[in-house]
């Protein structure tokens, strides 16, 4: 039986490279996001048996819940969920901090990550899920300016860890993956659609795109059963911390 995957913020960036990845490798893809165009732009690439687009912002805990609910019986044996949505908005103090910015990290990163985690399980089968937790760097370490950020980041590490202990016993595995500086929307995002700004962070040094963190994503799930890498700090080779990068 093929395998199935969710991934989360499959419309860009790590989370788009990610299913094109596992789908590569013979996985029939659930992707997850909320620009509808976009996921069906993939179906259309990859095929309506290989792609089934679920619509939804992961920060509305009903539309979560309904959309999960809604999938088809054929879609329903997911074995791999890749919780790969997440987003920083804005750099500043705390003092200086917009509390829509703060809001809107703590309920994609944290909260967002809870609500599909929680609609998924019920479909994983006990002795063969796999979960993966796209965490970051800001989750290892507190930068100048990245307070909530770091905040939520800090908190997919602990969930990544408390669900590793709570499911255990019904042997799904549950992995962390942390990325440095990886080129992609994220940065316009934070810097609020502000593409010079944003390109100014990966200038000057080669940073990690997308397609390195969906091969790592790959080789994780794909692991022999009694294996799970279950945590992974990955970093373009220039850098060395949060706010050391060695650039030209």
């Amino acid at each position: 039986m093929t395998k199935i995957a969710f991934v989360t913020g499959a419309t860009s960036g790590i989370g788009l490279a990610t299913a094109l990845e596992l789908a590569s490798k013979g996985y029939r893809i659930i992707a997850a996001g909320r620009r509808l165009e976009r996921l069906q732009e993939l179906q259309q690439k990859l095929g309506e048996e290989s792609v089934y687009p679920l619509t939804f912002d992961v920060r509305n805990k009903e539309a979560v819940l309904q959309a999960i609910a809604s999938l088809p019986q054929e879609w329903r044996n997911i074995e791999v969920l890749i919780n790969n949505a997440g987003n920083a908005h804005g750099l500043a103090p705390v003092q200086e901090g917009a509390l829509e910015d703060w809001d809107a990290m703590i309920d994609i990163n944290v909260k967002g990550l809870l609500y599909v985690t929680k609609a998924v399980l019920p479909f994983m089968q006990q002795g063969r899920g796999h979960i993966v937790n796209v965490g970051s760097i800001a989750g290892k370490e507190v930068y100048p300016n990245g307070n909530v950020y770091c905040a939520s980041k800090h908190a997919v590490d602990a969930l990544s860890k408390a669900m590793r202990i709570d499911l255990v016993q019904q042997g799904i595995k549950v992995s962390e993956v942390n990325p440095g500086a990886v080129e992609t929307e994220f940065s316009e995002v934070r810097f609020k659609g502000d593409k010079e700004r944003a390109a100014t962070v990966y200038q000057g040094y080669e940073p990690l795109q997308a397609q390195d963190i969906a091969e790592l994503i790959s080789f994780i799930v794909t692991r022999p059963a009694h294996v799970n890498l279950a945590e992974v700090l990955v970093l373009p080779t220039a850098q060395a911390s949060s706010t050391i990068i060695k650039k030209q």
